[in-house]
């Protein structure tokens, strides 16, 4: 199938090199051209300097996958593609939509005979070599239809349809909110750590390294930990300011509107808002596993000038 990637961000640019590297015909278009002339050249894409000019660089079926902040900016795209594009093309929203938004997006796409899927996509900056995590709502059709392209962007056995429209950022959001948690929890075992008498002398690069050999522990997050801490062992180069990307809130807003007790990943998130009033050693660990896994801006902290 032939398929536009829309928006080069850090996950866009490295998903279209994925495909093209692959095999796939990509057109690929982000608002300042300069990330699609990289494509061009290094990967061999199709430059388009349009909306209108991505859709008519592919033939019938099309895919139109938008890597896009949430929110009305994905709105904005879709008036504009919709009118361009022909019954059976099918588009994709890979971004951390709030999953409500799915159903009225995939109704306003029907009206142009255009298939929906809202596809959750987990692995940070390392997708292009290791492949992506995606989670898929939407019909069965456009599933069969976008499989090729989800089938090369994920490892083997990493993709999935999840259910109807929705349901595969519904699923992305709970992962993250799952996230918010173990990497609470990871923080505040490294902050005890370091608030005893055995701090000075532990090596929290090497210990994050041997919890990952045999422990019920281990993850990929403490593959990140180690890296972290073996480039900076005290976490001194950045202030434990910690964002939330919104999927948390919503988890949390979900929980109370099922009556579901959620805890510990309701408790994650308000630390993170804490994290912004105060800078503690868990808190820099937070930052630095965004950092690793997500290629997510720190804030540079004061002990690191001079």
């Amino acid at each position: 199938m032939h398929t536009a990637m829309i928006g080069l961000g850090r996950m866009g640019m490295n998903m279209a090199s994925r495909l093209l590297r692959a095999g796939h015909a990509l057109a690929a278009y982000n608002r300042t051209s300069a990330k699609a002339e990289e494509l061009a050249r290094d990967e061999g894409a199709a430059v388009a300097y349009s909306l209108q000019e991505a859709v008519s660089l592919l033939q019938a079926p099309r895919l139109i996958w938008l890597m896009l902040p949430a929110g009305e900016v994905v709105d904005e795209h879709l008036q504009r593609l919709l009118p361009e594009l022909e019954q059976g093309d099918v588009v994709v929203d890979g971004g951390n939509t709030h999953y409500p938004e799915d159903r009225r997006r995939a109704e306003t796409a029907a009206e142009y005979g255009v298939g929906y899927l809202d596809v959750g996509t987990s692995g940070g900056i390392w997708g292009l070599e290791s492949g992506y995590c995606l989670m898929a709502g939407g019909e069965r059709w456009c599933f069969q239809r976008a499989e090729p392209v989800l089938a090369t962007l994920a490892p083997t056995g990493g993709y999935m349809h999840c259910g109807p429209t929705g349901a595969g950022h519904f699923v992305k959001m709970v992962h993250n909110a799952i996230e918010y948690g173990m990497m609470q929890a990871y923080a505040e075992g490294f902050e005890l750590i370091q608030a005893s008498q055995y701090a000075d002398a532990v090596d929290y690069s090497a210990l994050s390294g041997l919890w990952n050999r045999g422990s019920v522990i281990r993850s990929w997050l403490l593959e990140l930990a180690e890296h972290a801490f073996a480039q900076d062992p005290q976490l001194d180069s950045i202030k434990g300011y910690v964002e939330d990307s919104g999927e948390g809130r919503w988890s949390v807003q979900q929980a109370v509107d099922s009556g579901v007790s959620a805890p510990v990943i309701t408790l994650s998130l308000m630390q993170r808002f804490r994290s912004r009033q105060e800078d503690t050693f868990a808190d820099r660990v937070l930052a630095a596993l965004r950092r690793e896994f997500g290629g997510h801006v720190v804030s540079p902290s004061d002990r690191s000038e001079g």
